[in-house]
């Protein structure tokens, strides 16, 4: 079975919206479908139809998290020893080299992954141009609108 890598921070997060969903969501639903079931004639309750179909989908969401805990890899940047290599939960700052702009991501598992907060996923085109990389080296990323270079400027385990 293959692990899935995630730092402490996403499987945090996935337990989380895992204890949300089954002490909260599932409750919910279920108070939801047994007053849809009051109102008579289920073949034509729309309400009923609708909490068994949301019904469906927390299960499916509880079932998926469980099963991603369960062949979880959790890792925690801070003790990686990767000699400034550029690794799964490593935090990074490039050089755009046509533009000079500098951006800062830290490398996370497919869950966790969040542009908005600086997040990268392991499987992305930047992603795998930069693991093994270090501070100065060149990595060239396959863009839509073409090649783009980047330069390590920096490599920390946060």
């Amino acid at each position: 079975m293959q692990k899935i890598p995630l730092t402490v921070r996403g499987a945090e997060m996935l337990k989380d919206e895992l204890q949300h969903l089954k002490s909260v969501a599932r409750p919910a639903i279920i108070e939801a479908i047994a007053e849809a079931r009051s109102h008579g004639d289920l073949s034509e309750n729309a309400e009923y139809e609708a909490a068994k179909e949301k019904q469906g989908f927390i299960e499916g969401r509880i079932s998926e998290l469980e099963h991603k805990l369960s062949i979880a890899h959790i890792i925690n940047p801070r003790e990686i020893h990767a000699e400034g290599k550029i690794v799964f939960g490593a935090t990074v700052v490039l050089e755009d080299l046509d533009s000079g702009e500098k951006v800062r991501y830290q490398i996370v598992g497919e869950d966790e992954a969040d542009l908005k907060f600086h997040k990268i996923s392991i499987g992305s085109p930047i992603a795998r141009a930069l693991i093994g990389k270090e501070e100065g080296d060149v990595a060239e990323v396959q863009a839509p609108g073409g090649v783009r270079e980047y330069e390590v400027v920096d490599v920390e385990y946060l």
